[in-house]
């Protein structure tokens, strides 16, 4: 089973892409903001400190993300393969990644990036803020996720190099989807 990480401004398709190669795959998708808004909503110490940094529009450190993560991997059900989708969101995080997999003994199979120019993103976060009564999907928060992003976050694409497949996330989902299993099935 595969080993995904995918990659991609807030807004550029993660998770949809991520919930359709999971069920395709049988493998389970392992995002931080899914468990990050679980933990939110049932009160638990962690989803209150993760709220204040989302209320800012700010990324959540990277010790703490990197402490859930590496839990969730250790989970009998991610043995056999998984998709990461919004980890790693950093460079430290990434090397963190890479020392816990090996580790864990497993592999990265492929590391895709959904590439969606900043134009395309704005709508389509807005537009999710109505659907999904986002709270913390304000223009102004969502410029700042977007400016987190593009300072932090972009540098993983220096930093993993040739090993990333870039896909063109304007696309219509399953184009997008059926370009990340053309690539998959070619390495």
């Amino acid at each position: 089973m595969p080993r995904v990480i995918l990659m991609g401004a807030p807004g550029s398709g993660k998770g949809t892409q991520g919930e359709i190669l999971s069920q395709m795959w049988g493998v389970p998708r392992l995002a931080p903001g899914d468990i990050f808004r679980d933990h939110i909503r049932r009160g638990t110490p962690l989803g209150q400190e993760v709220k204040s940094y989302s209320d800012a529009g700010k990324l959540v450190p990277d010790a703490v993300v990197i402490r859930v993560m590496e839990e969730r991997l250790a989970a009998p059900d991610a043995q056999a393969g998984w998709i990461l989708d919004g980890f790693p969101r950093t460079v430290p995080q990434a090397e963190a990644l890479d020392e816990l997999l090996a580790r864990l003994g497993q592999p990265c199979d492929a590391i895709i990036n959904l590439e969606v120019p900043e134009e395309v993103l704005l709508p389509r976060l807005l537009q999710r803020a109505k659907e999904q009564n986002r709270a913390d999907d304000t223009p102004e928060v969502i410029q700042n996720r977007l400016q987190e992003y593009y300072s932090k976050t972009q540098p993983l694409l220096d930093f993993y190099g040739q090993r990333v497949i870039r896909i063109d996330g304007t696309q219509p989902i399953p184009q997008v989807t059926a370009q990340i299993q053309a690539h998959l099935a070619a390495t």
